[in-house]
């Protein structure tokens, strides 16, 4: 992980709109590249955040969609996605491809995962998300610019 001044001024660029606006269209591209050219053990976004590459079904296409992802791991062995989509104004795809079939896997430090994702609600949800905000508080900033609800989800390894 970065050093605490790095990680400062990452938060504040990664909660820019100019961030938001360019990020989508370059960091995905970047990290899928690295990811195969290391065999899944490099992931660019792994120096501010813990990441995973996704690799859920299309919703439409029926087709395997690979997505980087920065997640938060948790303690119990799960890990929490955040469909923040960079504080833009519509969910991402992936989050509906989760909805419409949750059994995925992810890629996490060169270890390919079989998962079961839920998206989490209510209490829960509330629950997580404040514990989202803590682990990186540029979501709250993603948060404040869109008039959706983030949808997180917990992903579950499945043996």
């Amino acid at each position: 992980m970065a050093s605490g001044a790095v990680r400062r001024i990452a938060q504040e660029v990664s909660s820019s709109r100019a961030f938001a606006k360019v990020a989508p269209h370059v960091l995905p591209a970047l990290d899928r590249l690295v990811h195969r050219l290391t065999g899944g053990k490099v992931l660019l976004g792994t120096r501010m955040l813990p990441s995973v590459v996704l690799t859920s079904t299309g919703a439409r296409s029926g087709q395997p969609r690979q997505t980087p992802l920065a997640c938060m791991p948790v303690k119990d062995g799960t890990f929490v996605l955040v469909g923040s989509n960079f504080g833009r104004p519509d969910h991402p795809a992936w989050t509906g491809n989760l909805i419409r079939n949750p059994s995925a896997r992810i890629s996490w430090k060169g270890r390919d995962i079989p998962v079961t994702a839920a998206l989490l609600e209510g209490a829960e949800r509330a629950r997580v998300w404040e514990a989202v905000v803590r682990f990186w508080p540029p979501y709250a900033k993603y948060a404040a610019r869109v008039e959706r609800e983030i949808r997180l989800f917990r992903v579950t390894p499945r043996d």
